[in-house]
Protein backbone atom coordinates (compact mmCIF):
# COMPACT_ATOMS: atom_id res chain seq x y z
CA UNK A 1 0.00 0.00 0.00
CA UNK A 2 1.29 3.67 -0.95
CA UNK A 3 1.46 6.45 1.04
CA UNK A 4 -0.45 9.54 0.49
CA UNK A 5 1.31 12.37 -0.72
CA UNK A 6 0.44 16.08 0.42
CA UNK A 7 -1.11 16.74 -3.21
CA UNK A 8 -3.75 13.54 -2.63
CA UNK A 9 -4.37 14.46 1.08
CA UNK A 10 -5.22 18.06 -0.16
CA UNK A 11 -7.11 16.61 -3.15
CA UNK A 12 -9.15 14.06 -0.97
CA UNK A 13 -9.71 16.96 1.74
CA UNK A 14 -11.06 19.22 -1.00
CA UNK A 15 -13.40 15.92 -2.44
CA UNK A 16 -14.77 15.33 1.16
CA UNK A 17 -15.39 18.77 1.56
CA UNK A 18 -17.66 18.97 -1.93
CA UNK A 19 -19.13 15.85 -0.61
CA UNK A 20 -20.20 17.26 2.62
CA UNK A 21 -21.88 20.08 1.02
CA UNK A 22 -23.93 17.74 -1.43
CA UNK A 23 -27.44 16.80 -0.90
CA UNK A 24 -29.60 14.78 -3.28
CA UNK A 25 -32.24 16.89 -5.14
CA UNK A 26 -34.49 14.72 -6.23
CA UNK A 27 -37.12 11.17 -5.27
CA UNK A 28 -37.65 9.72 -2.13
CA UNK A 29 -34.41 11.70 -0.16
CA UNK A 30 -34.92 15.17 -2.30
CA UNK A 31 -36.30 18.75 -1.60
CA UNK A 32 -39.98 17.56 -1.78
CA UNK A 33 -39.72 15.05 0.95
CA UNK A 34 -36.88 16.78 3.10
CA UNK A 35 -37.36 21.03 2.44
CA UNK A 36 -35.12 22.89 2.18
CA UNK A 37 -31.82 21.06 0.52
CA UNK A 38 -32.88 17.36 0.76
CA UNK A 39 -30.80 14.48 2.49
CA UNK A 40 -27.02 15.20 2.20
CA UNK A 41 -25.77 12.04 0.32
CA UNK A 42 -23.08 11.59 3.17
CA UNK A 43 -26.68 10.06 5.16
CA UNK A 44 -27.90 8.44 2.29
CA UNK A 45 -28.96 4.84 3.21
CA UNK A 46 -27.13 2.17 1.61
CA UNK A 47 -29.52 0.19 0.19
CA UNK A 48 -30.70 3.89 -1.79
CA UNK A 49 -26.91 4.29 -2.90
CA UNK A 50 -26.22 0.29 -4.02
CA UNK A 51 -29.73 0.84 -6.17
CA UNK A 52 -27.82 3.53 -7.84
CA UNK A 53 -24.89 1.70 -7.86
CA UNK A 54 -26.53 -1.26 -9.87
CA UNK A 55 -28.59 1.03 -12.65
CA UNK A 56 -26.34 4.04 -13.13
CA UNK A 57 -25.65 7.26 -10.98
CA UNK A 58 -27.38 10.40 -12.18
CA UNK A 59 -25.14 12.28 -14.66
CA UNK A 60 -23.10 14.88 -13.80
CA UNK A 61 -20.79 15.86 -10.69
CA UNK A 62 -23.90 14.82 -8.23
CA UNK A 63 -23.40 11.04 -9.57
CA UNK A 64 -19.99 11.02 -9.20
CA UNK A 65 -20.17 12.25 -5.73
CA UNK A 66 -22.56 9.29 -4.67
CA UNK A 67 -20.32 6.89 -6.81
CA UNK A 68 -17.56 8.07 -4.35
CA UNK A 69 -19.85 8.23 -1.15
CA UNK A 70 -20.92 4.39 -2.34
CA UNK A 71 -17.48 3.24 -2.62
CA UNK A 72 -16.31 4.68 0.74
CA UNK A 73 -19.45 3.40 2.85
CA UNK A 74 -19.16 0.12 1.03
CA UNK A 75 -15.30 -0.66 2.13
CA UNK A 76 -16.77 0.29 5.75
CA UNK A 77 -15.10 4.10 6.24
CA UNK A 78 -18.45 5.69 6.56
CA UNK A 79 -16.69 7.55 9.53
CA UNK A 80 -15.04 9.32 7.43
CA UNK A 81 -17.89 11.83 7.38
CA UNK A 82 -18.09 12.12 10.91
CA UNK A 83 -16.00 15.09 11.66
CA UNK A 84 -18.46 16.40 8.23
CA UNK A 85 -21.55 15.40 10.52
CA UNK A 86 -20.40 16.67 12.98
CA UNK A 87 -19.61 19.85 12.26
CA UNK A 88 -23.21 20.58 10.67
CA UNK A 89 -25.23 19.02 14.04
CA UNK A 90 -24.85 15.39 13.70
CA UNK A 91 -26.42 12.59 11.32
CA UNK A 92 -29.15 13.81 9.53
CA UNK A 93 -32.80 12.83 10.55
CA UNK A 94 -34.82 10.16 7.81
CA UNK A 95 -37.34 9.61 10.15
CA UNK A 96 -40.80 11.39 9.99
CA UNK A 97 -41.76 13.95 12.55
CA UNK A 98 -44.12 12.48 15.19
CA UNK A 99 -46.53 14.72 15.53
CA UNK A 100 -47.62 14.86 19.90
CA UNK A 101 -50.99 15.76 19.66
CA UNK A 102 -53.86 13.30 19.51
CA UNK A 103 -57.27 14.15 18.71
CA UNK A 104 -60.00 11.90 19.63
CA UNK A 105 -62.62 13.25 18.38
Amino acid sequence: MSDFTEIDREDFRNLLAEIGQTHIPFGKFGIKAYPPAGVPIIDLPNEYLAWFHERGYPKGRLGELMAQVFEIKSVGMDSVFDPLRQAKGGRFNLRPVRRNSINFE
